[in-house]
């Protein structure tokens, strides 16, 4: 992370009027963060060594995430991996997706890098990747409306390489937009100081750059903001955006918002950035916050379950494919049952097909729209927004 100066704005939220109300479900996942994983991967972070762009423990630290997401249930499928040069040498983005429910072509990306300078960097940016993972472990089976892509940049600590090759040769293709992208979510150096008083993140906006997308950057933060405060104990700043990964999005007009921590540690990019110095409570409070505002952007279900552990409830895992679909419309519930029940309704209500027991479902007499697809097991039931494309 390249950053110097902040010019800081603190705004008090109770000024401010949002669309935006406490969710049980969010608070029930933001809940599921760690302390213990998020201490354990700032440590295996920072005994990776120096991660410069391009070296042997550069690549053993790309190697170190994605076997995380594997232990997550992620499949190699879901990963990419987008190399770039720099300096005749070459690094790797780490690109993993999960596929929204109803915008399966939209994409919310939340981002961090992986690459440091001059030490381990465990908080610049060990503490990001960490809660990158965490969030990516919790939300694994949650339903979301809208795509989420968890993204690993190297190459940021040498100028943004990797993000500027991911956003101009991925996202885009000269000016053709290649990926719609709903919002670009940055956590970099997000770990503070050990001793500090931790208890403030500050949220970044977009005042800059492209002016098109500045109003918007500036909602979505202020949301942001909010998402903090109902689902984490931290106060919120807000403040601008600079010299990180969202930035290349930024300069294609992309909506940009991101966390950065409040009391500035004077531990990155020197030898002494290591778990030590580094305050894990914080991270794990960015965590939750982090968890709470990726579900509000992505749209994730909202159904209140009675668990313990709200990713072994089968209903949160039900998959319900093609999105959009044509003819045939897949409902696929893990360790189903024999007695499951299925309706498809219009968006009043009013009920067009009820089916039992069946996983493929015949929906060529619909005509194009959107629909509600209920289904209901032992007494439960959980809905899905589905859209009908032919």
């Amino acid at each position: 992370m390249m950053r110097k100066i902040f010019i800081l704005s603190v705004i008090s939220l109770a000024n401010l009027t949002f669309a935006q109300t406490f969710i049980q479900a969010y608070q029930n996942r933001a809940d599921q963060i760690l302390q213990t994983n998020i201490t354990a991967n700032l440590q295996d972070f920072g005994n990776l060594g120096i991660k410069t762009t391009g070296s042997a423990n550069n690549t053993s630290a790309l190697n170190w995430i994605k076997d995380k997401y594997l232990s997550y249930g992620y499949s190699a499928g879901q990963m990419v991996e987008d190399p770039f040069t720099y300096n005749s040498t070459t690094s790797k983005n780490l690109i993993i997706t999960k596929t929204g429910t109803v915008y399966p072509n939209t994409y919310v990306i939340i981002c961090g890098h992986y690459d440091t300078i001059n030490g381990p960097g465990v908080n610049d940016n060990g503490s990001g990747t960490s809660i990158i993972l965490e969030a990516a472990r919790i939300l694994k089976d949650v339903p979301t409306e809208y795509s989420i892509k968890f993204i690993h940049f190297s190459g940021e600590e040498q100028g943004l390489v990797g993000s500027s090759h991911y956003a101009n040769n991925v996202a885009y293709q000269g000016s053709t937009r290649m990926l719609d992208i709903r919002l670009v979510f940055n956590l970099d150096q997000v770990g503070g100081k050990l001793g500090n008083t931790n208890n403030t993140i500050k949220c970044e906006r977009d005042n800059g750059g492209q002016t098109g997308n500045n109003a918007t950057s500036n909602t979505m933060t202020q949301q942001l903001a909010t998402c903090t405060t109902l689902y984490s104990p931290l106060q919120t700043a807000i403040t601008s955006a600079y010299s990180s990964d969202y930035m290349p999005f930024e300069n294609k007009n992309e909506i940009i918002t991101g966390f950065y921590e409040n009391v500035q540690s004077p531990h990155p990019h020197t030898s002494s950035d290591t778990f030590a110095n580094v305050d894990p409570t914080y991270v794990f409070n960015v965590g939750k916050a982090a968890v709470g505002a990726l579900q509000h952007f992505a749209v994730a279900a909202t159904s209140i379950l009675d668990t313990k552990d709200i990713t072994s409830n089968k209903l949160e895992s039900i998959k319900v494919y093609p999105n959009p679909a044509k003819d045939i419309l897949n409902v696929e519930i893990p360790e189903r049952s024999k007695d499951f029940n299925i309706e498809i309704t219009d968006m009043s209500g009013r009920s067009l097909l009820n089916v039992e027991n069946q996983e493929k479902i015949d929906i060529s007499g619909l005509a194009n729209g959107t629909y509600m697809c209920i289904i209901r097991l032992n007494d439960e039931s959980v809905t899905r927004k589905i859209i009908i494309e032919k």
